[in-house]
C-alpha cells in the first residue's frame, strides 16, 4: 500500500504538527498537515469554516482532504483531531502506519492556550478538551498501530518514541 510513511492522529494540542515536522526532517521526507490543506484550499481559517458553514460541512471538507492526502503523499502526514470521526476516513487508515499521539488534558490545554482558532474549545477549554478526547479515544485507538504518550517528553523525544513504536519487531527465536 502506497501512501504516507507515518500518519499522526490525536486530539488537538498533543503536538502532531510539531512532531510531524521534526519526524519528516529526521526521515528526509515531506511533511503535510490536512488542516493546512483545508485552509489553503478554502481560503479561510477552520474557525471561519465552522462559523460560516458549521461543523458538518467542515467534516465533509476534512474527509475529502484526508482522502487526497492519503492517496497523494508519501511522507509524514498529520490529521486534524476530529478526522477520525468519519467512518470512511477510519477505513482509509486501516493497515497504515498510524500513530496516536496522546497527552493529558492539562498539558494539551496549556499548549493550546485560549486559541480562538479552536472553535470546539470555546468557553471552558479544559472541560471541552477532556470531553472531546474521551469521546474520540476509541476511534484513535481503533486506527492506530501504536500509541505514544507525549507527556513529559520533548518533541525530539516524541519523535524517538514514534520511530521506536513503528520499528519492525524482531522475530523471536
Amino acid at each position: 500500500m502506497s501512501g504516507p510513511l507515518v500518519v499522526l492522529v490525536g486530539p488537538m494540542g498533543v503536538g502532531k504538527s510539531t512532531v510531524g515536522r521534526l519526524l519528516a526532517e529526521r526521515l528526509g521526507v515531506a511533511y503535510r498537515d490536512t488542516d493546512e490543506d483545508i485552509v489553503a484550499e478554502q481560503g479561510r481559517t477552520i474557525a471561519e469554516i465552522f462559523a460560516d458553514d458549521g461543523e458538518c460541512a467542515f467534516r465533509a471538507i476534512e474527509a475529502r482532504a484526508v482522502a487526497r492526502a492519503l492517496a497523494g503523499h508519501d511522507g509524514v502526514l498529520a490529521l486534524g483531531g476530529g478526522a477520525v470521526l468519519d467512518p470512511r476516513t477510519r477505513a482509509l487508515l486501516s493497515g497504515r502506519p498510524v500513530v496516536f499521539l496522546d497527552a493529558d488534558a492539562g498539558e494539551a490545554v496549556r499548549r493550546i492556550g485560549r486559541d480562538p482558532g479552536r472553535p470546539l474549545l470555546a468557553g471552558d477549554p479544559h472541560r471541552r478538551w477532556c470531553a472531546l478526547a474521551a469521546a474520540r479515544r476509541p476511534l484513535y485507538t481503533e486506527v492506530a498501530r501504536a500509541v505514544v504518550d507525549t507527556g513529559g517528553r520533548t518533541p525530539e523525544g516524541v519523535v524517538e518514541a514514534v520511530l521506536a513504536a513503528l520499528a519492525p519487531r524482531e522475530a523471536k527465536a
